[in-house]
């Protein structure tokens, strides 16, 4: 999580500590796919936003009460 979060908020954050602490549980292939995965995400979710569809998905996931 707090990987996702520097990518998302303070990408230049992510100095050797870090990576010497994210490589204490993931191999350095996990860690390319886990920052390929949330970069990907991250960008749909920007691209939604600019194009208004952020609004027609929340309406699709919003349970009726």
């Amino acid at each position: 999580m707090r990987f996702a979060e520097k990518l998302a908020t303070d990408f230049q954050s992510v100095d050797a500590a870090f990576k010497a602490e994210l490589r204490e549980h993931f191999s350095d292939a996990e860690i390319a796919e886990l920052g390929m995965m949330v970069s990907q995400y991250l960008a749909l979710g920007r691209l939604l936003v600019i194009a208004g569809g952020h609004r027609a998905a929340g309406e699709i996931y919003v349970p009726e009460v």
